[in-house]
């Protein structure tokens, strides 16, 4: 009926418990994401962890690669430059319908900013977002030292056919020096950190509870 309010339909949850393989991953979103085109799936959102890799994305300079046999390289097919996915991080592929969604990219994009910022929260951190700087941030203010900024979230995103694909990347507990491999989505002067940088321990199922309740909050919304 004119000017009832449709309900956004809620995705498929799924978590999987060991680190799954790049290449699988890449396979499961092109899959689903073709479903989700032909209305034969539901959206979803996976929650993961890799083993320790770095991605490049469609705007990667090879100046960025540092360390090419530290890890995998795997060429991702999402928009951004490179980036590592280890264990101690929580990645997010999000997999949804954008036509029903207002077929805004750039408001989907910003919605996962707003997704990361507000389950920072949930942990008494400030993540803030950077004009010109890929990304969630946080600023450091360690006794003696000057003001800093690092990141500590990452996201990229590809749309096909207005299903999306990839998502985000937070930094629960990573080791962080697996960064030294790259220039992190191509920003020098920058660093990186975590949720245990930064002194906090929240266990991997608090943050996807976290992840899960603000998701609803900020992708769950009522359309016209």
């Amino acid at each position: 009926m004119t000017g009832m309010a449709l309900p956004v339909s809620h995705p498929e949850w799924r978590v999987s418990d060991r680190p799954v393989p790049y290449d699988e991953a890449l396979a499961f979103m092109d899959s689903r994401a073709a479903a989700i085109r032909q209305g034969t799936a539901p959206e979803c959102v996976w929650l993961l962890e890799h083993p320790p890799l770095y991605t490049a994305g469609t705007s990667a300079a090879p100046a960025d690669l540092i360390d090419a046999d530290r890890f995998p390289v795997h060429r991702a097919g999402r928009g951004g430059e490179y980036t590592y996915h280890g264990p101690g991080q929580r990645v997010g592929y999000v997999m949804l319908d954008l036509r029903a969604r207002g077929g805004d990219v750039r408001r989907f994009v910003r919605d996962l900013e707003e997704w990361i910022i507000r389950t920072l929260a949930r942990f008494t951190v400030t993540g803030e977002r950077r004009e010109g700087r890929a990304g969630v941030w946080v600023r450091r203010t360690d006794r003696g030292a000057p003001e800093r900024e690092d990141k500590v979230a990452a996201l990229g995103v590809r749309v096909r056919h207005w299903v999306s694909l990839h998502g985000i990347a937070l930094n629960v507990e990573p080791d962080l020096s697996h960064y030294d491999g790259i220039i992190p989505c191509g920003i020098a002067g920058h660093g990186v950190t975590s949720l245990l940088d930064l002194g906090l321990t929240p266990t991997m199922p608090e943050v996807d509870m976290a992840l899960r309740a603000e998701f609803d909050a900020v992708f769950t919304k009522e359309t016209p």
